[in-house]
């Protein structure tokens, strides 16, 4: 046996075990239940991920509803593009609390879209919600993390629900079943590139 064709048997034999783990792990996981997923950290691509988990989901046929803190203000390509398949939102549209300043307004818009999210989060015909950029809603105290986590425990068995934002609350990822941390290696906007149509937003 030649030595590439002894490279090609080790790793064939590598290969052939990875999968044995891999199918075990597989026909392991068999319960299936609504899924609570946290996109935090100080990274870019939270909400960007948590709108793809929501075209996901309607390429699948599934219904799905969004609640959008924060951000609102701005034009979202996300938007523009998932109500046109249906997606239901629910829009704080203030902006930046650092644009308001008006902490009492704030708290009024952020109650406005809870109010809607804890609809959309008791709704059984709704597969998927999105509660982009809420960890901060919690982090500013405009919500309690106590209806939070109520309205979570008592949404439909099979729903599954993604929140996004930085520094998610502890009780909150308690409850999660995925938790990921997207970190900030780079940013173009530190380096004075604003952030652009069709890429950011």
């Amino acid at each position: 046996m030649t030595d590439e064709q002894q490279k090609q048997q080790r790793h064939k034999s590598r290969q052939q075990r990875l999968k044995a783990e891999v199918d075990k792990a597989i026909a392991h996981a068999t319960d299936e239940k609504g899924l609570l997923l946290v996109i935090t950290g100080n990274g870019k691509g939270k909400s960007t991920s948590g709108f793809g988990t929501v075209a996901r989901a309607v390429g699948h046929g599934m219904r799905a509803a969004v609640a959008q803190f924060i951000k609102g203000s701005w034009d979202c390509g996300e938007r523009n593009l998932l109500q046109q398949h249906g997606v239901t939102f629910a829009v704080m549209a203030t902006g930046f609390t650092w644009d308001t300043q008006d902490k009492a307004a704030d708290i009024a818009a952020a109650e406005q879209v809870w109010q809607q999210a804890e609809q959309y989060l008791a709704d059984t015909s709704i597969d998927l919600v999105l509660l982009d950029e809420l960890t901060y809603m919690l982090s500013y105290h405009y919500i309690a993390v106590e209806r939070v986590e109520r309205a979570l425990l008592q949404r439909p068995a099979q729903q599954h629900v993604v929140i996004t934002g930085r520094a998610c609350h502890r009780r909150i990822i308690e409850l999660a079943d995925t938790v990921s941390e997207v970190q900030n290696v780079k940013h173009a906007f530190d380096n004075g590139i604003k952030a652009q149509r069709g890429l950011d937003w």
